[in-house]
């Protein structure tokens, strides 16, 4: 007969334990009886007679999470201006580009911001308010062209005025001017002379080839090929005396362009191979007449002469008014830009502060052709290396396609724009806006819905684009110090007539109803 197992353990010296013998009392129930699920019949109890019928949905995952919040994006780091609040967690939502581009955790590469929305969705708004909380971090504020005049009360909220320029208007500024970098010239080792040679001349280069390709010749841009390319380089050398004199580089002017072009002297058309004088100027006569509209355009007094403003680099903010330029159109709003962000970026060359630059209607200057679209292309591509944030506005992602035709190179160049900036604050748009919000910005369905429905619904709502991930933001203002900076209506809200009806007027600032 087989052994079980206790007595096979006990033959080995084992003894299992055995079941205690003493029964354990039965604990007390705090409910001795779980009523009916129709209640206690009696009055007050809750009892019915019948089950509610039971509703059933189907949904997808991104639906479920409106009744049950599973699912929360991210978190980013606690650092930088807080902006709002992060509609998916509740918290609060902190930007902070330079800080993102330094942390590998965050899947930011630059600190380029583009900002889209319809108009009166808060975009302007949600800028000035990021301005002036990067304050507090020693931040300054640079704002390259202001066409609407939208950043005067914050200038002068701080104690700035702003720089008007335009016609009649007494500022000049050269957009030549070469910068601090050509101060101590005589002092610079070869090599580091070579250098900042290479950095001025190629700037000036590139403004001189923007603003003649931005001009029309019947429904083509004036070309700039590698044959003006030379002719200008080589004026800008022998103007400056770039490679002839170390004790100092020569500001010029746009004139002395034209006054070279029109009148050369034998050695510039020795270098540039011509015959003779007459075969020079009959092969450069569209360049000259292009450089001649430039000193006798629309820009005449405003461009092409030394700079006479003077910015206080120590203040937080400095504004550049373009608001007199309007009557102009806007290719004379688009070459001014060009002409401001060559400028600006020449005196800024050698600060160690760090700086937001701020773009608005910047599509002016896009849709001038392949220079004005290169050369916004350099400034975000340069603005890692120079320690600089750049912030562009736009009202669709759309405008940057205006910058030429279909398939055409500035259209590529512009349609690449879009991939520059790893931050994108998208405000409400139009349900029209849809596909180029899937198409141009790679957003998925659930992102562009959240852009044509819930950010439409309420003002400084926004879609927050943090490389890859996406948070819904609803900006907050201070409701006395911020709201009266960033509000853009004071052209509606100014001279308010008496027959506006009292609903309307009390949420007009007092100081607008006079």
């Amino acid at each position: 007969m087989g052994r079980s197992i206790d007595r096979l353990l006990a033959d080995f010296g084992h003894t299992l334990p055995t079941t205690p013998t003493t029964q354990r009392a039965k604990s007390q129930r705090v409910f001795p009886s779980a009523p009916s699920w129709r209640g206690r019949p009696k009055k007050g109890a809750g009892w019915v007679a019948s089950r509610p019928p039971v509703r059933r949905y189907r949904m997808t995952s991104d639906q479920a999470g409106v009744f049950w919040p599973f699912l929360t994006g991210t978190p980013l780091p606690v650092s930088g201006a807080p902006m709002g609040t992060d509609m998916l967690s509740g918290a609060t939502f902190y930007v902070d580009p330079h800080g993102w581009v330094l942390d590998d955790a965050v899947p930011v590469t630059n600190p380029n911001i583009f900002v889209f929305g319809k108009p009166g969705r808060g975009k302007s708004a949600w800028v000035k308010a990021f301005l002036n909380r990067m304050f507090a971090f020693g931040y300054q504020a640079l704002i390259l062209g202001d066409p609407k005049d939208e950043y005067e009360p914050m200038c002068r909220h701080f104690g700035v005025e702003p720089i008007s320029i335009g016609p009649g208007q007494p500022a000049r500024l050269n957009p030549l001017d070469p910068g601090p970098l050509a101060t101590d010239w005589n002092h610079l080792t070869r090599a580091e002379h070579s250098r900042r040679v290479g950095i001025i001349l190629g700037r000036q280069l590139q403004l001189l080839s923007s603003l003649i390709s931005a001009q029309t010749l019947g429904e083509a841009k004036v070309p700039v090929g590698p044959t003006e390319a030379q002719i200008l380089r080589r004026i800008l050398e022998h103007l400056t005396h770039a490679t002839t004199d170390t004790r100092g580089l020569r500001p010029i002017v746009i004139p002395e362009i034209w006054q070279h072009l029109h009148s050369p002297d034998q050695q510039l058309i020795t270098d540039l191979r011509y015959s003779d004088r007459e075969s020079f100027l009959r092969d450069t006569r569209l360049l000259r007449d292009a450089v001649a509209q430039l000193v006798s355009g629309p820009l005449v007094g405003i461009f092409d002469a030394p700079t006479t403003i003077r910015i206080d680099w120590d203040a937080p903010i400095q504004s550049l008014s373009l608001s007199r330029l309007m009557a102009l159109g806007d290719d004379a709003i688009g070459m001014a830009l060009m002409c401001l962000n060559s400028w600006g970026t020449a005196a800024r060359q050698t600060s160690q502060r760090r700086r937001i630059n701020v773009r608005d209607e910047v599509w002016r200057q896009l849709r001038l052709g392949t220079g004005a679209v290169a050369s916004f292309d350099a400034d975000l591509r340069l603005s890692r290396s120079n320690g600089d944030i750049e912030i562009a506005n736009a009202h669709k992602p759309s405008d940057y396609l205006g910058a030429g035709h279909a398939g055409s190179q500035a259209q590529q160049i512009a349609k690449d724009l879009l991939h520059l900036a790893d931050t994108r604050i998208l405000f409400g748009q139009d349900p029209e806006i849809a596909d180029d919000l899937e198409h141009l910005l790679d957003l998925g369905p659930t992102a562009r819905d959240v852009v044509t429905g819930w950010a439409m619904n309420g003002k400084g709502r926004a879609l927050a684009c943090v490389g890859p991930r996406h948070y819904k933001v609803a900006l907050t203002l201070h409701p006395d110090l911020e709201a009266p900076l960033t509000d853009t209506n004071q052209n509606i809200t100014r001279n308010i007539p008496p027959n506006v009806p009292p609903n309307v007027r009390a949420n007009v600032p007092p100081e607008a109803r006079r």
